[in-house]
Parts: structure tokens; C-alpha cells; sequence
């Protein structure tokens, strides 16, 4: 978690005054994993959502999805006998 917290110090910068709170999760049966964050901000609230990477990095863009793709591969066969 220490990761989501300095993602959500570079992206709100709240004071010490200012109270942080998740205030939802999110998780998918793919995986995908995220956050709401909110703070109290001058006029209100602000929020914002963070998603979880493959590689554990917190970031406030959702990770790419995978693509189908499709894949060749060239097989070696030998022929009984032969040499």
C-alpha cells in the first residue's frame, strides 16, 4: 500500500489537515483491482479512482487490456530411418 499512498500524495497532495479516505474498492473476475480515494478539498470533496498494474503500480489510468493474439510455431518432424 505504500505505493497507492505515494500515488495519491503526487495526485492530491493533501495536508496535513486533510483527511484521506478509500472510499470504494473495486475488483473485477479479470483481476483488474482499484480504489476511489477522497480527500477535502477548499470547496469540497475530490476524488479520484486509482488502478492496480500488473506490475503492483498504483497509477489513475486502467492497465491495457489484453489482446487476443495468435501465435506460430514451426515443428521439426523426422521421418522414421531417416538420417
Amino acid at each position: 500500500m505504500r505505493q497507492l499512498r505515494m500515488a495519491v500524495e503526487k495526485w492530491l497532495a493533501p495536508t496535513s489537515a486533510a483527511s484521506v479516505r478509500v472510499t470504494r474498492l473495486t475488483g473485477s473476475a479479470s483481476g483488474r483491482q482499484g480504489v476511489r480515494v477522497e480527500i477535502d478539498g477548499p470547496k469540497g470533496p475530490i476524488s479520484l479512482h486509482f488502478f492496480r498494474h500488473g506490475d503492483g503500480a498504483w497509477q489513475v489510468f486502467p492497465p491495457a487490456r489484453a489482446s487476443l493474439t495468435m501465435g506460430a510455431y514451426a515443428a521439426v518432424i523426422r521421418a522414421r530411418g531417416a538420417t
